[in-house]
């Protein structure tokens, strides 16, 4: 079995809160008393953007609430900081694109990973094969030599089908346990 060189993951749940998952997208329903199945409808058109209309908040102020929502997940970062001094290190992740480069800028996510394959800038989303391929393209490294994160199953599977080692991360402790498990270590 070859050595793990490359680690790709997740952002959302994995390192920082997943700020535009159902729980967040119902604080934001909450907060600025929307229709939770006309909001919903219109989340699932993910290709068009979010509407304006007759609201009593701007977009500017909904998106510094959403914003508001990422938090960090301290033992994970560190732990991943602790491993880009050894392994190259990637992103996989379906975000918008002023989401994504809020939280590479505000949790300084470029200090720590190599490169960020993000849906927003290759107009590929998780679980689709494609996006692994692709990566594994940018890293010019084999599958069994990458080991892909994530919080979401459908994802791990997705990995796994292109040959990804795959951790299904459920806290700190446990990814970095799977990870020794791998032989990955700081």
């Amino acid at each position: 079995m070859p050595a793990i060189r490359a680690l790709l993951g997740d952002v959302g749940g994995v390192l920082l809160s997943n700020a535009w998952d159902h729980e967040e997208r119902n604080f934001a329903i909450q907060h600025f008393h929307l229709d939770k199945d006309a909001f919903e409808s219109r989340h699932q058109e993910i290709a068009k953007p979010f509407e304006g209309g007759n609201r009593s908040f701007s977009r500017e102020k909904f998106k510094r609430f959403m914003f508001s929502l990422s938090k960090p997940k301290p033992v994970a970062l560190e732990f991943a900081r602790s491993l880009a001094t050894k392994y190259l290190m990637g992103t996989i992740n379906n975000e918008s694109r002023e989401l994504n480069a809020y939280r590479i800028a505000e949790f300084k996510l470029s200090k720590t990973f190599d490169l960020f394959v993000s849906s927003c800038f290759v107009g590929i989303r998780k679980p689709d094969e494609q996006i692994y391929r692709l990566a594994l393209d940018l890293v010019q490294r084999a599958p069994d030599e990458c080991c892909f994160l994530d919080d979401r199953d459908v994802n791990i599977q997705a990995a796994a089908k292109v040959g990804f080692d795959t951790v299904l991360v459920k806290d700190a402790p446990q990814l970095q346990q799977e990870l020794q498990r791998l032989g990955v270590r700081p």
